[in-house]
């Protein structure tokens, strides 16, 4: 028995638990975890807490790095469209997009002609249609080969995410866009970052997917806490019984009444941690 026993802390990737952004910016390689985030991580789990990623990159961008996190509990992906077993292999559960998805992405493609979007196939495999310079980045950073297809419709199913790639004011318009012709109320349209728009199915968010994985994991919500630095990590920060934040986190994360600890390269899963010790003690 661990002072953590029943206990769950879910967290970002990106950002919130390592520091990608200047790899993304420039190409530089990925830095390794925060030894103070290894170092916690490790009491946290042998103290009996359950520690999970809940992330928006699709399973094989994060695949490269799960061996380097101490986690024990599966983890969510593709920005809640999917619970995914590590020690397993396997997808535990799945929120996919509709058929229409396809038609309908297709039609922000027409209508905007400086869009790429990524498809995020549940077989692990990322097609693109019409890359652009941040598709480029992404694929550099994430070190998964993007498969370029022709058209959204000529995409193979299932999905579970559509991720628009803009600048930040062509994303406004195709996310009003997607108001006007009705489609927003089928879907969870989130900026990632503000050059990333994320599609996923309506219900399909990190917090209802960390609701989900507490409950196959036999935890109460009293007892779940989530870390984030963006707009898509709003829905499980809100869940949680506390959530928390990062101080390089997005100006809304820092007004939405997360706790604040310190900037992520400084390590900061290690302060809630700290937070959390102190709590349980």
């Amino acid at each position: 028995m661990g002072k953590f026993d029943g206990v769950l802390l879910a967290s970002d990737f990106d950002n919130t638990l390592l520091y990608t952004e200047e790899s993304l910016r420039t190409g530089a390689p990925v830095p390794p975890l925060p030894e103070r985030n290894r170092e916690a991580l490790e009491y946290f789990c042998a103290q009996g807490g359950r520690f999970a990623i809940a992330t928006g990159r699709a399973l094989p961008a994060f695949l490269r790095h799960a061996g380097d996190v101490p986690m024990n509990a599966p983890g969510v992906v593709c920005n809640g469209a999917a619970i995914y077993d590590f020690e397993k292999g396997e997808y535990l559960e799945a929120a996919m997009l509709d058929a229409a998805a396809r038609d309908r992405g297709q039609a922000v493609l027409d209508r905007f002609p400086g869009v790429a979007v990524e498809a995020y196939h549940i077989d692990n495999v990322i097609h693109v249609v019409r890359p652009n310079e941040i598709s480029r980045q992404h694929e550099h950073m994430t070190h998964v080969e993007l498969t370029e297809a022709p058209s959204l419709p000529e995409v193979p199913l299932p999905l579970g995410k559509l991720l628009f790639e803009a600048d930040h004011g062509t994303l406004e318009q195709v996310l009003a866009f997607l108001t006007e012709q009705g489609w927003a109320e089928d879907y969870e349209l989130i900026f990632s970052v503000s050059h990333l728009l994320e599609m996923t199915i309506k219900g399909a968010s990190k917090g209802g997917m960390v609701r989900r994985l507490a409950a196959r994991l036999g935890i109460s919500m009293e007892h779940v806490y989530c870390a984030g630095d963006e707009a898509n990590d709003l829905s499980m920060l809100q869940a949680a019984a506390e959530g928390f934040a990062p101080a390089n986190a997005s100006p809304a994360v820092l007004a939405s009444g997360a706790t604040v600890v310190c900037d992520v390269r400084e390590g900061a899963i290690a302060d809630i941690i700290g937070i959390l010790d102190k709590r349980y003690s």
